[in-house]
């Protein structure tokens, strides 16, 4: 593979970077301790990247979608990360991702084209209670066929399922779990949208009580897989992104702030920190560039590289983010500053879809089984 970038995939991320740095403003989110993700602009934000058809992104082109491979949807979900930009596109795109994978093409006729739009928005909620996101069990069961079927049980922890209109469920039948379309508007389901330390981020709980459903896949044990890389390579992106960020913004303050008649970042101590976090930041973006090629031409390394990206860029940010508070020093932990916006972001980023330990552990099983299998 060829790491440098193209001039598409430079345009595409460079003007990703000046829509996002224009449009997408934090500050409603710096002038109370007590803000939340509902005053983030998460509908504003929306309509502006609906107005781009970033909802679009990833839907192949007759379904009214882009098109767009993995590997150039790293190069906005990037810059995204950069601004830790509030908006609903994860679960969006997750939501897609399912659609196009296990759908029919009735299902994807129907939904899809709204979902490009931006008139439908969708969440994957795959999670239970303890954190779990795979199958066969789950908190949610599935009953009767057809168009029969209704779900009860719960889900937990679900990306952008307080705002969605349509949700990919995983619940479990007859000892299987398969996937389910869900209207989320119908008095059925019930979402609680949680207090989460990211709030440039909405997560909800959500709860079924015989919520009319649509089967997606009777068994979700080769669609769920596909869809996780993907998920977990946007999650690496974005985390690949606040990590440049937030290294710059450290670097510019070390400059600036002065101490004993020089900068700070003139001492040994930041210096060597901030060249030690450059250097991750470098590897973390080569990682995720590797794992959006691999995945856009469907090689079989895209699950390792996938998950290895994940695992990574989540440990890579989550010190950076810790690293850059200590630079700001007293400053660094006022609200008013951004750094704690990004410190939630990587600790969120880090932990959802599976940690790096379970990323690990999963780079291992894969491992095994290829050479078993060899």
């Amino acid at each position: 593979m060829n790491f440098a970038l193209d001039d598409d995939h430079r345009m595409l991320r460079d003007t990703a970077r000046v829509f996002l740095e224009k449009e997408i403003s934090l500050e409603p989110l710096l002038k109370n301790p007590k803000s939340t993700v509902a005053d983030s602009g998460y509908g504003r934000n929306w309509e502006k990247i609906v107005e781009l058809g970033w909802p679009g992104l990833v839907i192949p082109e007759e379904y009214g979608g882009s098109g767009m491979t993995p590997l150039d949807l790293v190069m906005i979900v990037q810059e995204m990360g950069r601004t830790v930009a509030p908006t609903p596109l994860l679960g969006t795109l997750a939501g897609a991702w399912a659609l196009m994978k296990g759908g029919s093409e009735a299902q994807k006729q129907k939904y899809l084209p709204a979902i490009a739009a931006g008139e439908t928005k969708t969440a994957l909620a795959v999670s239970d209670a303890d954190g779990s996101y795979e199958g066969p069990k789950s908190n949610a069961k599935a009953s009767g066929s057809g168009d029969s079927v209704k779900i009860n049980g719960t889900k937990s922890f679900v990306v952008d399922g307080g705002s969605a209109d349509l949700l990919v469920v995983a619940a479990e039948s007859g000892g299987r779990r398969g996937l389910y379309l869900v209207d989320a508007k119908q008095a059925g389901v019930e979402a609680k949208v949680l207090p989460w330390k990211d709030i440039t981020r909405e997560v909800a709980n959500l709860t079924f009580k015989d919520a009319a459903a649509e089967q997606l896949v009777a068994d979700d044990s080769t669609v769920w897989p596909w869809v996780r890389d993907r998920v977990i390579m946007t999650l690496a992106a974005d985390s690949a992104g606040g990590l440049q960020r937030i290294i710059e913004m450290s670097t510019e303050y070390a400059k600036e702030r002065v101490a004993f008649g020089k900068p700070i970042g003139a001492y040994q101590a930041i210096k060597h920190g901030l060249a030690d976090s450059y250097g991750t930041s470098e590897a973390a973006g080569v990682g995720v560039l590797y794992a959006g090629w691999t995945l856009s031409d469907d090689n079989d390394e895209g699950p390792i590289a996938a998950a290895m990206a994940k695992a990574y860029t989540s440990d890579a940010y989550c010190a950076a983010t810790h690293q850059s508070i200590q630079i700001f020093g007293a400053i660094g932990f006022t609200w008013e500053m951004k750094n704690h916006l990004y410190f939630k972001r990587a600790r969120s980023n880090a932990e959802l879809f599976g940690g790096a330990i379970a990323q690990r552990s999963r780079v291992l099983d894969l491992a095994v089984n290829r050479k078993a299998a060899a």
